[in-house]
């Protein structure tokens, strides 16, 4: 994994990669934190296909995802997944947050993306606890790399401080 796992503190709009995942909510119209900073930064193509598919299939359920144009973001394809808010650990927050990178990253293979940028879903205004968090995207798409060979780099784009060395910590447990 130390070779396709990647952790760096930045802006995730900025990433030239195939895939930039946006932790969305549900109604995909964009809303605060990184969801609206990727909507800012790729302009209104995304949520213009957002509506589509809103229209199509009423949005997005907690822990699938989909995907837009990355519109005037240096990425191809934006894909919104929605994290599980966090209420105490007992609503299936855990699995659900797994299956927000499984499924991101399964979007990705779909797609023939082989580069995806992730930030620390749901550890913002969704409130899951960071440390829980880190552990369960790394060892997710730990999990999903050793069984899918398309994706080359999953960089984890983190935005703050706690987040990039929480993530780091999880992935040099990993990669040792």
């Amino acid at each position: 994994m130390q070779d396709k796992v990647e952790v760096t503190k930045g802006d995730i709009t900025r990433m030239k990669v195939d895939a930039i995942v946006n932790a969305a909510n549900s109604s995909l119209m964009g809303g605060g934190g990184v969801d609206g900073a990727i909507h800012r930064a790729g302009g209104p193509a995304i949520l213009e296909e957002c509506k589509k598919i809103v229209a199509r299939q009423g949005g997005c359920k907690t822990g699938e995802a989909v995907i837009t144009t990355a519109g005037n973001l240096p990425a191809k394809f934006v894909i919104h997944t929605v994290g599980p808010v966090w209420n105490g650990g007992n609503r299936n927050e855990r699995i659900l947050l797994a299956n927000a990178y499984r499924n991101s990253l399964q979007l990705a293979v779909d797609n023939n993306c082989k580069t995806v940028a992730f930030p620390a879903i749901s550890t913002g205004v969704y409130g899951f606890p960071k440390a829980a968090a880190a552990t369960i995207a790394v060892q997710a798409v730990n999990e999903f790399l050793a069984n899918e060979r398309a994706i080359d780099k999953v960089i984890f784009v983190c935005f703050d401080e706690e987040n990039f060395r929480l993530i780091q910590s999880e992935v040099q447990k990993i990669s040792s």
